[in-house]
């Protein structure tokens, strides 16, 4: 069966979540405009970093919990280096679509608002949910792909119980 447009976008979101090299969690986002793919970005160090994969997390080895504290991360959010790929080579964003393999968090939320994009689609949900009141006072259009998880399910080495009560 021919998947729907959000489909195609979500599996290549996902395919580019395979470039992430992040130890925690591998995220991709694909930016769309009338049908043609504008930016991609995968959660990874900054250019020229090394990656988390050579040399460990430091949130790990802080014990800080998933979904907490971004600014310890050293990774730059898939969202964020698709936006930022697209500020590199002059392609306007505005009014476009962003598919992301998980909810932004609130930083990529902001991000996304003062770029101008207009809708978020979205697979895996994301312990702090305070994006998607920010989306809506926003006015972006939000959409939940079917058959994605919680990331809290996802990670019950990482977080306590009473950790995931914190965060969700």
């Amino acid at each position: 069966m021919r998947p729907s447009k959000d489909e195609y976008f979500m599996e290549i979101a996902s395919v580019v979540a395979k470039r992430s090299t992040c130890l925690r969690i591998h995220v991709g986002a694909v930016i769309v405009k009338n049908g043609q793919i504008l930016s991609t970005g995968y959660n990874g160090a900054p250019h020229g970093f090394e990656h988390c994969l050579d040399i460990g997390c430091i949130r790990e080895k802080q014990h800080i919990a998933h979904g907490t504290r971004h600014e310890i991360c050293r990774a730059v959010h898939a969202e964020q280096n698709a936006i930022i790929q697209a500020a590199i080579h002059g392609v306007s964003i505005e009014d476009a679509t962003i598919y992301c393999t998980h909810q932004p968090c609130i930083l990529c939320t902001k991000m996304i608002i003062n770029s101008k994009i207009k809708r978020v689609v979205y697979l895996n949900e994301y312990p702090d949910r305070s994006s998607l009141d920010f989306f809506k006072q926003a006015g972006l259009e939000v959409t939940k792909m079917p058959g994605g998880r919680d990331e809290l399910s996802d990670i019950p080495d990482q977080v306590s119980d009473e950790e995931k009560q914190l965060s969700g």
